[in-house]
Formats: structure tokens, sequence, C-alpha cells
């Protein structure tokens, strides 16, 4: 740790005086205010601002130039205690009125500044936190009350509101890092993930599905039973349908915005019978038409 004449770029000889205008010159070019998002300045400043506390009060520079004191503030290793002076609201020395009291009767935009500074900190409102919830496809579509384990064991009930995307963040206000003060806490930001379902796609309010279906289903028509997010329902397929054919259950879809709800696109796909068949062999043996029917006619790939 270096020595907080080092620090202010003064002599262990220097004046009060001398220090009190080190001090003042260093923190008018690396208060926090001064240089927003710069965490380098912001270091660097809470260095300065713990060897001007040190220096310029009497009674602990006298300790600290006779070795009774690091320059933290520390005593020294044969008594393993810290002074009051170094326990300071997060153990920033910045924090404390201390940086600035000599400038409290001053007309200056320093002492203003560090005043208004020390303010906004006594009273600073929490950190949001962040984390990462996944969920199923289908509670995206339909909603669902989801609980969070947190990193320490604590847990948070997530809403997850319907037609939710993936990525999407929901912010739960002052489920965050507690504030200082009179600084309220922060938010919880929780981005949710959606797992992908083997059954369904999404695009935008509506989502689509591959149903199979067995040939005779695709010759006769008939009614089968489709998956939706919602639960199953009875669909009409008419007769002739081939693979490819895709039809619409309305209001199956995810929720919009504005009201009502997307639709659900069924693509149909004909399914043989995993094991030979003789007698559907036997019929497509016999059958002329099937024989004269070229599905490939007209395509020019």
């Amino acid at each position: 740790m270096k020595s907080p004449y080092e620090v202010l770029g003064v002599a262990p000889t220097a004046s009060s005086a001398d220090i009190q205008k080190a001090y003042r010159k260093l923190a008018k070019k690396l208060h926090p205010d001064l240089n927003p998002g710069d965490k380098s300045a912001e270091e660097k400043f809470k260095e300065v601002a713990g060897a001007y506390d040190l220096l310029s009060d009497a009674d602990k520079r006298k300790r600290f130039d006779n070795g009774e004191i690091d320059a933290s503030g520390a005593e020294r290793p044969q008594q393993q205690y810290y002074r009051d002076f170094a326990t300071a609201d997060d153990g920033h020395p910045y924090t404390s009125s201390s940086g600035f009291a000599d400038f409290m009767d001053a007309d200056d935009a320093l002492a203003e500044l560090l005043r208004r500074s020390q303010q906004a900190r006594a009273n600073r409102r929490g950190e949001d936190l962040h984390y990462r919830l996944a969920i199923d496809f289908v509670e995206s579509i339909t909603g669902a009350m989801k609980r969070l384990t947190l990193p320490d064991g604590a847990t948070l009930d997530v809403n997850i509101p319907p037609g939710l995307v993936d990525g999407q963040t929901l912010r739960l206000k002052g489920k965050g890092a507690p504030g200082r003060g009179k600084g309220g806490p922060g938010d919880a930001l929780i981005e949710v993930e959606v797992l992908p379902d083997p059954r369904f796609a999404r695009d935008g309010d509506n989502i689509s599905l591959e149903l199979p279906i067995s040939l005779s289903e695709a010759v006769l028509g008939g009614e089968v039973r489709v998956p939706t997010p919602t639960g199953d329902v009875m669909m009409r397929i008419p007769k002739g349908s081939n693979t490819g054919t895709t039809l619409r259950l309305k209001g199956r879809g995810a929720p919009r915005r504005d009201g009502g709800h997307g639709d659900e696109f069924v693509k149909l796909k004909v399914v043989l019978p995993r094991s030979p068949d003789p007698e559907l062999e036997a019929f497509v043996t016999n059958w002329s038409r099937g024989k004269d029917f070229n599905p490939r006619e007209g395509r020019t790939s």
C-alpha cells in the first residue's frame, strides 16, 4: 500500500496547507462526478480521499508517522482491529464528510460537488440484479408462475405473462440489492429463456406443428387429435390430403398484444406403416391409375 504522502504527491514534512492544496487539486481532477463511468478515476479518487482523511487529521498523521497505524488507518499487526474512522460506509473514505470538511465554508464549486456527492451516496438506490430463468415453450404461450432460486438460497416468484418471447426481460420492482439510507432497493431483471419444444415452432403470434397421418386418413379423411399449447383438440382432415397440406386452427396461437390470439398451422405428413404390409403392396401392384400418375411431372427440378 502506498504512503498517503506518496498518494497526494507531498513530502512527509509538508504543511497542512500544502496537504489541503494537493488534495483539492487531485479531487478536482479525479472526482467520480466529473468522470462518470471512469472506474480508474473513481478508484484513484478513493485512494486520494483516504490519504487526505488520514493526513488532514493531526492525531492520525502523528500515529502514522510513529508507525502505530498503516496507510489505511488500521492498527499495526500487533493490534488486530480497525479504528472507527476506518469503517466508513462501504469502506470508501470519500463517503464520509471528512474528505471535504475543510471546504464547507468556502464558496467553492468543489465543496458543493463533494457535498452533493456525499448526500447522494448516503441515500443511494440499490443495484439491479440480473438473473436468467428457463421456461417451457407451452408456458411462454399460456403464462405461468415460476419460482427462481437465487445464489444465496432465497427464492423469487416470477409471473410469466402469456405470449412472452425468448430473450424477453422481466423487471421485478424492489427485488434487487438493498439501498443505503433513504435509497430504495434496486430491481431484479430476469431474462427468460424459452426452451424448444419438439412439437411446436413459433412465428410471431402464430405457431406451427407437423402432424403425422396415416395413408388411410390422407385418402379417406377423418377426425384426428391435434396437440395445442392449451391441450389437444379434434381436427377434421379433408379427403385426399397430402404431405405438405397445411390446415389452420384459428385462435390456437400465442396471445396478441392488442387482444385475441394467433393461429396454429398444422402441416400434414403422410406416414406409411413401419413394417411392410403385403396387402398394401398387393393393392399398389394392381393399381393401374397409381402407376400412370407421375408426381414429378411439370417440375423444373
